[in-house]
Order: structure tokens, then C-alpha cells, then sequence
């Protein structure tokens, strides 16, 4: 069963992110306007104005598709019925744990003090004993309420939708000052932080075999990148600035955060299904999106230095900052004055809504680890694809990299099912 589950996610993925990546390159090219504008470019139109107002459509979509897929889940077996939508969308855990978590906090804290006190009385060891004693219940009170606030759930997922949030727009920056192949490269090591911060933060403990793999299939993907003739002709045309490789190192950390994060929380809160978290962290994202839509923001990030008082002089005149107008209407007077917009938009939210169904499902049977490995061989896979059938050609040092994968995907093979094989042996046994 775990087998087809995981060949189905696998090709969820693959299909609906193909599909997404084709709607995301055709949103990123210009689109005619019904009311020319001399301002177009070469009068080939206009592109999207605002990269925001795409994260919260596709938020929206994953909050619909997420919602349809639980209440469709839930009414064959009457789960809807005798738990009710909230309890089945899972907000009621979100609402109400933060009150839970407090309850059980001052009781855990309240048996702790009681405790102590306890036993310094039985000991009769004078009052200053007592004294030490309550002190140190205290303290344990107050470090168990701060370490279960952070380990609630409602925080786990705001902490996941922040980073969600910020890696997008740090990616796409950082495009600006790197080329596109180092950006690829790059993501094919996205294995590596997603590993090394699950065992820093969360102390989570791999076998040596899973380091093997990860080293493995990131080496295997960074050679299928780097030695592709087509991206070394595109990447000929740009230097890589410091800058942007920094901001690329940064949007590799955010995205190992999150991964890692997630699996955070299903460890510590296994009953909440990888849908219910993407419900709730699109609701999340939605409402962390929407003032930034709405509201006017400067136009660039430097106007902001007009705010704080040059070092030279607090008397120098300093220019005004200068406001754009809120993206929600920017984006809508564009889709209204482009209307060939409107199709690849919707198939870019839809397409990325249902991919992320799939995404979170893998994420809480198999962990981040697998699904950063079936994200990160996604582009390798379409190309054998390609090869096979339209013949394209692949450079020498590419077969290598396919070869030095696969050693990867054999040995986690190899060891699923040695695992398996001891399970079923020991459940003989038995």
C-alpha cells in the first residue's frame, strides 16, 4: 500500500507541476492589451505586475482544493456528519489549542510544583530548602509553558506559513542578479539544508544510509544540470553577483525551515492530516498576503533610506518616498485590460493547488526528505522522458549524473526493503 501511495504522489507531482510550469512561463512573458499602451514593450504588451497577487491566487486555489478534498473525503464514511466541518477541515485544533495547550501546561506545572514542595516538606530540611525548592518549580513552570507555546500547533503553522511567505519573493529576487542555471543548480541542493537543519533544530536522527542517498541524489542532480549544453550557452550572457548568490543561499535556507518544520509537526501532532496543514497554512498566507495587496507600498525598497537621517548632515534635504499603487487593484486593472491573462492565471492557481494536495500528502507518509527527492529529480525524469520519446540528446557528463541517481533511488530501494523484509520476519515470529 505504501508503494502505490507514494508511485501515486510521485505522479501527481510530476503531472500537475509540468502543467504549473507551463502556465508559470507563460504568466512571466508579455500579454496584448485591449487598450494600447505606448509604454508596452515594442508593442508586444505587458507583463503581470505583481508577483504577491499570484501567491495569494494560488493560496486561494489550495484553500478550495484542500477544503473540496476533505468534506469529499469525510461524507462516504459520515465523518462529516458526526464530527462536523470544522473538526474535518481541522480549525478546531487549530483554534482551540492554544487554550488546550495553556490547560495543560498549568495542570503539568501545578504537579511539578506540588511535587517538589512535597518533597522538600519530607525531607524537613528548614525553610530555606522550601524556598529553593519552590523557586525551582517555578521555573520549570515557566519553561514548560514557553516550550509548549512553541510547540503548539497553531504556531508550528504560522512560523511555516511565514517562511512559505518570504522564500517565494527572495527567489524570484534573486533571479535578478544570478542567471537561471545557477538558480537550477543551486535548487538541486535543496536536499542538503532541508537534511542538515532537520538534525540542528529538531534533533532528528538519520541513518548513514540516508546521508549516502541525499549526498548521492544531490551530486547526481547538480551534474545533470551543470553539464547541460543548454544551460551553459544561456548562462554565458551574465556574472553571477555576490548578491544574488547570498539571496539564493538565504531562499535555500527559508525552503530547508519549512521542510523541516512540517515534519516538525506531524511528529508532534500526528493527527493532523498533510491536507488540514495546507488548508490552514493557505488561510494563513492569505491573511499575510492580503495588507500587502491591499495596501500602498514603496515603489522600491531604497525610497525607505529617505526615512532615517543621513550621516552627514540631519539638515540635508531628503526626497520623498514614493508609493505604489496596492497591488490588488493593479492586478485586477490588468487582467481587465489583458484578458488572455485571465486563462493562465487560473490554470497557474489551479494547477498549483492540486499539486500541493498531493505535495502534503507525500510530506506527512514519507517526510520532506522524499518529497525535496521527488522534487528535486522532476526535471531529470522529464528529460529521460523527452529522450525517449522526441530523441533528444543528453551530453555524456548528464548520463553520468542519471547514473549516479539512480545509485541513490537502488540503495533507498535496497534498504526499504531490507526494512520490510525484517518487519515481516519479526511479525512471523511473533
Amino acid at each position: 500500500m505504501g508503494v502505490v501511495r507514494l508511485a501515486v504522489c510521485v505522479s501527481g507531482v510530476y503531472a500537475a507541476f509540468l502543467l504549473w510550469a507551463i502556465a508559470q512561463e507563460r504568466l512571466s512573458a508579455p500579454f496584448p492589451s485591449i487598450y494600447p499602451s505606448p509604454h508596452s514593450e515594442h508593442g508586444a504588451g505587458d507583463k503581470f505586475p505583481s508577483p504577491l497577487f499570484l501567491n495569494f491566487a494560488q493560496a486561494v486555489a489550495s484553500s478550495a482544493c484542500a477544503t473540496a478534498y476533505l468534506l469529499a473525503k469525510a461524507v462516504p464514511d459520515g465523518s462529516l456528519r458526526s464530527r462536523g466541518a470544522m473538526a474535518v477541515l481541522g480549525l478546531d485544533r487549530v483554534l482551540g489549542l492554544s487554550l488546550g495547550d495553556k490547560k495543560a501546561a498549568d495542570e503539568l506545572a501545578s504537579k511539578q510544583e506540588s511535587k517538589v514542595l512535597g518533597k522538600q516538606e519530607d525531607k524537613t530540611s528548614g525553610q530555606l530548602q522550601r524556598a529553593g525548592g519552590a523557586q525551582a518549580a517555578a521555573t520549570g513552570e515557566k519553561r514548560g509553558r514557553a516550550d509548549n507555546w512553541t510547540r503548539s500547533l497553531p504556531f508550528l503553522l504560522l512560523q511555516i506559513s511565514l517562511f512559505q511567505t518570504t522564500a517565494g519573493p527572495i527567489g524570484f529576487l534573486s533571479l535578478r542578479h544570478i542567471s537561471y542555471p545557477t538558480m537550477v543548480l543551486g535548487k538541486s541542493c535543496k536536499l542538503i539544508p532541508v537534511l542538515v537543519l532537520n538534525v540542528l533544530l529538531y534533533r532528528r536522527r538519520f541513518s548513514s544510509s540516508k546521508y549516502l542517498i541525499v549526498a548521492l541524489v544531490t551530486i547526481g542532480i547538480s551534474m545533470f544540470m551543470l553539464f547541460d549544453p543548454k544551460k551553459g550557452r544561456k548562462g554565458k550572457g551574465g556574472a553571477d553577483s555576490a548578491w544574488g548568490l547570498g539571496l539564493l543561499l538565504v531562499n535555500l535556507v527559508i525552503d530547508g525551515l519549512t521542510n523541516s518544520t512540517q515534519d516538525h509537526l506531524f511528529h508532534l501532532h500526528p493527527g493532523f492530516s498533510g491536507q488540514q496543514m495546507m488548508l490552514c497554512m493557505s488561510l494563513m498566507s492569505q491573511l499575510l498576503l492580503l495588507p500587502l495587496l491591499v495596501l500602498p507600498l514603496p515603489a522600491h525598497a531604497s525610497s525607505l533610506l529617505a526615512l532615517f537621517p543621513t550621516p552627514l548632515s540631519s539638515s540635508a534635504v531628503r526626497p520623498p518616498v514614493l508609493l505604489s499603487p496596492p497591488a490588488l487593484s493593479t492586478s485586477l486593472a490588468f487582467v481587465r485590460a489583458h484578458p488572455s491573462a485571465l486563462a493562465p492565471l487560473l490554470a497557474y492557481a489551479a494547477l498549483g493547488g492540486v499539486g500541493q494536495l498531493f505535495i502534503f500528502e507525500t510530506i506527512a507518509h514519507f517526510g520532506s526528505l522524499t518529497l525535496v527527492m521527488v522534487t528535486v529529480t522532476r526535471k531529470l525524469f522529464t528529460m529521460l522522458l523527452s529522450v525517449a520519446v522526441y530523441r533528444h540528446q543528453l551530453a555524456p557528463g548528464q548520463w553520468a549524473g542519471v547514473a549516479v541517481v539512480f545509485a541513490g533511488i537502488g540503495v533507498e530501494a535496497g534498504i526499504k526493503r531490507r526494512d520490510v523484509m525484517r518487519k515481516a520476519r519479526r511479525d512471523k515470529a511473533a
